[in-house]
């Protein structure tokens, strides 16, 4: 028996034990999609549609048609002849369908109002952003203005100059006048100083 046994295992071809154990998920490969018992549904899309509806629920289209509704409603289930009459007199299937539609229309606008919640919400992020942007930026021009006026007060203005330029020429007129006084006229005076004295200044 021992012999069979070990005949029947070289037998055996080497990659069964293998495909005998389940396969572990692999990896490099993304995982199948499971299939789930529920329907699925786009949120996005669903949120849309609420959206919708309450924007309709809340015009007064609405309440004009389901105020003409009703009124049909209560004028044939009162003078049609009894075998078309399909609501007697208590109206109690006018009040389950209006407390229905009113079971409904309660979510979606609730639906509806978070989902402006949220893009409210969103708005006021990206606007305390965008103040905080324009707050930096402001802080940063006054700073620069600032540095500018300081820069601009050590620069000689215009009239600076001008008044500097007036006041060199009233100390070289009255160095001049003083000269004259002392030494005669100008030129005379030139001639007398000796070459070497230009050449010392020089």
């Amino acid at each position: 028996m021992a012999p069979e046994r070990d005949g029947a295992r070289e037998r055996q071809p080497a990659g069964a034990t293998a495909a005998g154990r389940p396969r572990a998920p692999r990896l490099d490969q993304p995982r199948p999609p499971r299939r789930r018992l529920l329907p699925e549904w786009d949120p996005d899309a669903f949120g849309r549609l609420s959206e919708r509806i309450a924007r309709f629920i809340g015009t007064g289209r609405f309440l004009v048609w389901m105020t003409v509704v009703i009124i049909l409603w209560v004028l044939w289930n009162v003078s049609a002849p009894e075998e078309l009459r399909f609501d007697e007199y208590p109206f109690i299937f006018l009040t389950l369908v209006l407390s229905l539609q009113a079971s409904y229309a309660a979510p979606l606008i609730l639906l509806a109002q978070n989902r402006q919640d949220d893009r409210d919400r969103v708005n006021l992020e990206q606007d305390r952003k965008q103040n905080e942007r324009s707050i930096a930026d402001t802080e940063y021009l006054t700073r620069e203005v600032a540095a500018l006026r300081m820069g601009l007060g050590e620069v000689a203005t215009r009239d600076w100059i001008r008044s500097e330029l007036q006041d060199l020429v009233k100390e070289l007129e009255g160095r001049q006048n003083g000269h004259k006084d002392h030494h005669g006229a100008f030129p005379a005076m030139r001639a007398e100083r000796p070459p070497g004295r230009d050449a010392e200044d020089r």
